[in-house]
């Protein structure tokens, strides 16, 4: 059996990781809706994760996969904006 629960419940709040660019800050977090606390309680942690990594640096998608990990067991929904298509690459 897994751990995970399944919810049907609708998401809490919805934010957009936009890759600013090569200069830090390389990053920004933007709640698009949900409770501005937890938004703002989940943005210190991404960014956290997040600073002074640029996309193609190999912690990134480590780091990736711990933010979408901590978006589910917090109901967010997460978009990714890397300024490019992912799947093109």
């Amino acid at each position: 059996m897994s751990d995970v629960q399944v919810t049907n419940e609708p998401p809490r709040a919805h934010v957009r990781v936009v890759f600013l660019g090569p200069v830090s800050p390389h990053w920004d977090v933007v709640g698009d809706y949900g409770d501005r606390a937890l938004v703002d309680e989940f943005r210190t942690r991404a960014l956290a994760r997040l600073v002074l990594l640029p996309y193609n640096d190999p912690q990134f998608k480590r780091n990736r996969e711990r933010i979408m990990r901590d978006a589910e067991r917090e109901n967010i929904t997460v978009e990714w904006d890397l300024g490019f298509d992912e799947e093109a690459v």
